[in-house]
């Protein structure tokens, strides 16, 4: 059985430049990591990015909805890597923050 994890992370950005940050955030992490993944599918459709990728023989779906003062990250594992649903939530929460901070 798969385990869903779902994190919203506040901001104070407004919608238009939550989304840029993310969409630059997803082209970094589609950089930084694209040799892990055996594929990779994705798709903005208006505000909500929707993902689905295969690593270690296991498919992970997603994804991460903007919203005026928050981005809500969605995530379902499966259960061979629920086991680091903690860590990932946990580092997707510090990311994201990070991410979105209104600085800059």
């Amino acid at each position: 059985m798969s385990r869903p994890l779902t994190v919203t992370i506040p901001h104070s950005l407004g919608r238009a430049a939550a989304r840029k940050r993310v969409e630059d955030g997803i082209a970094q992490l589609r950089n930084s990591y694209a040799g892990q993944f055996t594929s990779l599918d994705e798709n903005w459709n208006g505000d909500k990015f929707d993902c689905r990728l295969s690593v270690f023989k296991q498919t992970i779906s997603g994804s991460v909805d903007i919203g005026d003062d928050a981005v809500t990250v969605a995530i379902l594992l499966p259960i061979f890597l629920s086991m680091l649903a903690d860590k990932v939530t946990t580092l997707i929460q510090q990311r994201g923050q990070v991410l979105l901070d209104h600085k800059g």
